[in-house]
């Protein structure tokens, strides 16, 4: 009787083994299948995972068409002198990247040049004014020319080879006109207070 019971053991403890093995070669089939992605059958479910698989995760989407064009068309600031186009000067996307925009730009600062030399070097306010007068209209005229000369700085730190030609070319065509002895008054006696409004700009 214990031979007998001795024997069923055995084989008892052999089948548990035997399906301890095939249990195992499943699984590994079932993770070679997941691994070359291949799909699985429900009946195929990994067990212990509550009979669902995560998918693996697939590739992220494109970028957005309009991001993609914006990258494209963007401005690069530049550290140091370049030549083109493509700049940005004093107000955010002007003139970008429109040839129209940059010319205008430089006429823009080309004009502001002088505009600074012309409030430098003139004479807008008469002798006969009221000291009180006079002291506010040189005031109101010194704002504007030093607000005209930081926004010609300004658009110099765009460091756009054209931008810095026209405003130097701007600054020498108001000396010339405004400030160099061919326009000055050739009279032989020395007027009084002949003096420009305003002193010569310090840098």
């Amino acid at each position: 009787m214990c031979f007998l019971l001795r024997i069923t053991s055995i084989e008892t403890v052999k089948r548990e083994k035997k399906k301890t093995q095939e249990r195992g070669e499943k699984q590994r089939e079932k993770e070679k299948r997941v691994f070359r992605g291949s799909p699985m059958n429900s009946s195929d479910e990994m067990p212990g995972v509550g009979g669902e698989i995560a998918a693996p995760p697939g590739p992220p989407p494109p970028p957005p068409m309009n991001i993609h064009h914006h990258k494209l068309h963007r401005v690069v600031m530049h550290p140091t002198f370049f030549w083109g186009k493509n700049a940005e000067i004093l107000f955010s996307g002007w003139p970008g990247t429109r040839t129209g925009m940059y010319v205008l730009s430089l006429v823009f600062v080309f004009v502001v040049s002088v505009l600074v030399e012309m409030l430098s070097h003139s004479q807008l306010i008469k002798s006969s004014t009221n000291s009180l007068l006079g002291g506010a209209a040189e005031t109101i005229i010194h704002g504007v020319r030093v607000g005209l000369a930081y926004m010609v700085m300004l658009a110099l730190m765009s460091f756009n080879a054209g931008i810095f030609i026209v405003a130097v070319a701007g600054h020498c065509l108001g000396f010339f006109l405004f400030g160099s002895r061919v326009f000055r008054n050739k009279s032989p006696a020395p007027q009084r207070n002949s003096a420009p409004d305003l002193p010569s700009m310090s840098c």
